[in-house]
């Protein structure tokens, strides 16, 4: 369970958050800042983001029940993680553990269940040429063996140097050292994730740069992440904003 403490003002107009990604970011969920947006009973947490309401932007996005979004479009696309509760729009209804790719030119008007919904949401993030449409219901998938004892993996997209899946982690698990070209972004969804930097509790947010390096281990709790890899800059520069 992700804790949310909302704060109850409008969202600050704040154009870029954490947008170098030559750097590492961390972000704990004991300073998690949520911000109202402008659709009512919807707030975020904004991991990183280049743009005020039309943005490039990494968030965790909170309905409360019942709520809907307004109909819009995705310029940019739209890759979205159910965590918690149900999320319905004019596709589908996606429970817990659902996946969901909508590609650029794509629109939908999503909206909660009765329990509200928990979303790890990414927009304006495709590569270019990357067009797929995509429903993983992973609670429903067969995951695969790890690359050692003690972790198995599920693929949720692939597209040229990008790799997403989902990774379980068996307690007191340790990964071999290796480095990441085009970068890894993790999002800790269950148990306590660690490496040489840190450590990480559910809901921890970690942005590793081109050309970074760690040797991620588990304690006695194991863990459950979101892996995205090979999707950052591999120049140092600040990424903007493109359609």
């Amino acid at each position: 369970m992700i804790m949310r403490q909302f704060w109850q003002g409008t969202s600050m107009l704040n154009p870029t958050v954490r947008a170098d990604f030559s750097e590492r970011a961390v972000v704990l969920p004991d300073s998690y800042h949520w911000e109202a947006s402008p659709t009512l009973g919807v707030h975020r947490v904004k991991f990183d983001r280049i743009g005020l309401e039309v943005a490039r932007a990494t968030s965790l996005v909170q309905y409360e029940p019942n709520q809907q979004f307004p109909f819009h479009h995705h310029d940019g696309g739209e890759e979205i993680f159910v965590l918690e509760g149900t999320l319905r729009d004019n596709d589908g209804i996606y429970p817990v553990g659902t996946y969901l790719r909508n590609p650029p030119g794509s629109s939908h008007r999503p909206s909660a269940g009765s329990e509200g919904a928990l979303l790890f949401v990414k927009l304006h993030q495709f590569q270019e040429g990357d067009a797929k449409f995509c429903r993983v219901h992973t609670q429903d998938s067969d995951w695969l063996p790890g690359l050692v004892p003690g972790l198995t993996v599920l693929p949720l997209h692939q597209y040229e140097s990008e790799h997403v899946a989902l990774v379980r982690w068996a307690p007191n698990t340790k990964f071999n050292p290796h480095m990441h070209f085009g970068g890894e972004e993790i999002l800790v969804i269950e148990g306590t994730f660690c490496d040489e930097h840190g450590t990480y509790p559910t809901g921890s947010w970690i942005r590793s740069p081109h050309q970074s390096t760690h040797t991620p281990f588990t304690g006695s709790d194991g863990a459950l992440i979101y892996v995205k890899t090979g999707h950052l800059p591999t120049q140092h520069k600040t990424s903007r904003l493109e359609g």
